[in-house]
């Protein structure tokens, strides 16, 4: 099996939050890919940066796509970390990926563009998202697509605890959306702390995209 690792850039209002960042066009939101979501809450959490949050909350009440927000967490100033709700109107990309065994590893908003960076188990398995993009008129764009051997065939410099929590991580369903575990289950079956936990997935996730996504200029860098 050949495992792929594509960017890819999506277009659509009824993406989730798309409403919000074109209301707040000083935002900038990226997905906390490390954060535990309780999978029967359905919260999902984004690290938010932004010059205005009166605005951005403005335009998250105003989103269709968003229901309860919270901020949970302001890690400095003009950055915080929100929880967040989908609405019956969002548009998903993460079930599409998820019903091929994919993950989406980053997601970070470009204006109300979207880049998703996004594992897939084959290549061919990007035709489903491709479908699911012009079955509801999402503009899509591949900007790169990489293609690496499996991970139970390399080590792409991942050490053996980041190898063996990434593969319980995905066994266990930790990267679907809405997530059949969360990060504690995960420690408990690694048997190591919740922090132990995501600094391991966390480094992985990183290793992987370094090993597989830049050339030898960048890894050096």
């Amino acid at each position: 099996m050949t495992d792929i690792k594509a960017v890819v850039r999506v277009e659509h209002p009824d993406i989730v939050l798309t409403g919000t960042v074109t209301h707040d066009r000083s935002s900038k939101v990226r997905s906390v890919s490390e954060a535990g979501t309780d999978p029967t809450s359905g919260k999902f959490f984004y690290r938010i940066e932004s010059s205005d949050f009166p605005r951005f909350e403005e335009g998250l009440r105003n989103d269709d796509t968003v229901g309860d927000f919270e901020r949970v967490i302001e890690t400095r100033d003009g950055e915080a970390i929100y929880s967040f709700e989908y609405t019956d109107d969002a548009k998903l990309l993460s079930p599409v990926i998820s019903a091929t065994n994919g993950v989406i590893l980053d997601m970070e908003n470009e204006g109300s563009a979207w880049i998703l960076t996004v594992w897939m188990p084959e290549r061919t398995d990007l035709a489903h998202l491709w479908d699911y993009a012009r079955q509801n008129e999402i503009e899509i764009d591949l900007l790169r697509v990489n293609e690496y051997a499996s991970l139970g065939n390399t080590d792409a410099g991942l050490t053996d605890s980041q190898r063996e929590a990434l593969l319980v991580a995905f066994e266990r369903g930790y990267f679907e959306e809405p997530r059949d575990a969360t990060l504690g289950e995960v420690a408990a079956d690694l048997d190591i702390s919740q922090p132990a936990a995501s600094g391991l997935l966390r480094r992985g996730i990183k290793r992987l995209i370094v090993s597989s996504m830049m050339d030898d200029s960048e890894k050096s860098d």
